[in-house]
């Protein structure tokens, strides 16, 4: 599928109508769906209805935004009013907001079109998409692997085509994980600059709304439409956005100054040889654009992950409380009592990982654990902070793999929960830290599998982020590649 820039210039000059675009988009789900299973509901009529207005716009000759009749996917925990949002879970299989979230309504307001909602693992809990309720969502470049997660369906659903850009949600590399699995380009914005009113919440201090897409520059745009202030989100921060596309350059020698650090935490034991040797190559080509490099150390990096698992699991069982049979979503039939409709509503309509982070939560926040678990991870997380500050006081970027390893067969990790926890230990420590991160494709290994390489920025330099990976992109040829469906 073309890209947005591509698909603007042909719905301005009027060479294809925004139905057109629409229908090719649906035609191609319909064809490539029961391969994938990216989409948990496909919005045929909703999309259709949203191009014909875009179509009206331009025989009326209006002004269109750059987004407008582009066919985007949504994952399926923002939610969309009168369009069910399960967030792959039984216990709101049959849930319709009777609101809009704040993303979905700029998405709209600007004019995409919605083609579907995307599998997910349930509640965003899981890196593989393997824990959705409702569907095992495949690897667009070998079927029989995962996607990567939570945000699987988004990822696959661009890589396969089947729509042009996607939303995802990134609590602990929910969306750069399964950019880099499935070979595409996934953002992390800094904690609080898009909105996460509508996001159903997993771990509040950490979920963070991004883009999917197959280019930076589509990226680049999709985020400038979702980013800014929102007066019904606390954590919404009051900045003013710029417009990211415009400032994309193919050349980095005039920033002849710019420093690129890499962190020598995240090499090593435990990180696959082809991984390590494609990053490293691409590091050097970022070296040979202009880059100054430099090895940097993050001493607490390797704290992350069991930080986040400490973190992220007590805010999810104060979050996922609400879901007790009486407001919304799945009740359990004939309770005896309001204890066992409690116990027998989250007991049917919850996941085993789902129940598992529970659990875990409900643990370290209790009494007697809370001062051992708890307050000493938060401490932690200040101290990883404190390392990435330290670190952008010598550099401007950071970067790393995304990814330990390429895209695994589904099924070879379910078994093993700590071995599926650590398919996140790149990413987790940058959502610890509130600050904005990329993953954009840098090679392939030896059976054609794709590898990601993570940028990570200082707060707010979304724009140098982009920047950087747009000049990497377009000095080589990884995002021209598509999977063989």
């Amino acid at each position: 599928m073309s890209s947005i820039r591509e698909l603007h210039r042909q719905l301005t000059r009027k060479e294809r109508s925004a139905v057109e675009i629409t229908q090719e988009a649906l035609e191609r789900i319909q064809a490539v769906e029961p391969k994938l299973h990216s989409f948990l509901y496909v919005t045929a009529d909703h999309a259709l209805e949203q191009a014909r207005r875009v179509d009206a716009k331009i025989a009326a000759g209006e002004e269109i935004s750059p987004l407008a009749g582009i066919p985007i996917g949504i994952k399926d925990n923002l939610c969309t009013r009168g369009i069910p949002t399960t967030c792959g879970s039984r216990i709101l299989e049959n849930f319709v907001p009777p609101y809009e979230s704040a993303v979905t309504e700029k998405l709209a307001a600007a004019g995409a079109v919605m083609v579907g909602k995307t599998n997910l693992d349930e509640f965003a809990m899981g890196s593989s998409t393997e824990n959705s309720a409702f569907q095992v969502t495949a690897n667009p470049w070998d079927l029989e692997r995962v996607p990567g997660g939570s945000s699987g369906g988004s990822a696959a659903a661009v890589a396969g085509g089947e729509c042009v850009v996607a939303l995802g949600s990134d609590t602990g590399g929910s969306i750069r994980q399964p950019a880099s699995l499935c070979g595409i380009v996934g953002m992390k914005p800094t904690y609080g600059l898009v909105s996460r009113y509508g996001l159903v919440a997993y771990a509040s201090s950490l979920d963070q709304i991004g883009p999917f897409a197959r280019t930076v520059e589509d990226a680049a745009i999709l985020l400038g439409a979702i980013a800014g202030h929102d007066s019904r989100d606390a954590t919404s921060l009051k900045v003013s956005i710029p417009d990211y596309a415009s400032a994309l350059k193919p050349d980095l020698k005039p920033r002849r100054k710019l420093k690129i650090g890499v962190i020598q935490e995240t090499f090593g034991q435990g990180l696959d040889p082809t991984v390590e040797a494609t990053v490293t190559k691409a590091v050097e080509q970022l070296q040979s654009l202009g880059a100054e490099i430099q090895v940097v150390s993050c001493p607490q990096f390797r704290y992350g992950l069991p930080t986040y698992y400490i973190i992220a699991p007590s805010e999810a069982s104060a979050n996922l409380a609400r879901y007790d049979g009486v407001k919304y979503g799945f009740r359990a039939e004939d309770p005896d009592n309001l204890l066992s409709m409690y116990t027998g509503t989250r007991a049917q309509g919850f996941g085993a990982e789902v129940k598992r982070r529970i659990m875990i939560g409900t643990y370290t926040l209790s009494a007697g654990y809370y001062d051992a678990y708890y307050v000493k991870a938060q401490k932690v997380r200040t101290l990883i902070k404190q390392d990435f500050e330290q670190a952008f006081e010598k550099v401007d970027i950071l970067v790393c793999p995304t990814s330990p390893t390429t895209a695994f067969k589904a099924g070879d990790k379910t078994a093993d929960p700590l071995s599926m926890y650590l398919t996140d230990l790149m990413t987790i420590p940058v959502n610890l830290a509130g600050l904005p991160a990329l993953s954009l494709p840098c090679g392939f290994d030896e059976q054609g599998l794709p590898i990601g390489l993570q940028l990570i920025g200082n707060v707010l330099r979304e724009d140098l982020l982009l920047e950087v990976a747009y000049c990497y992109e377009q000095s080589t040829s990884w995002h021209q590649q598509s999977p063989l469906l």
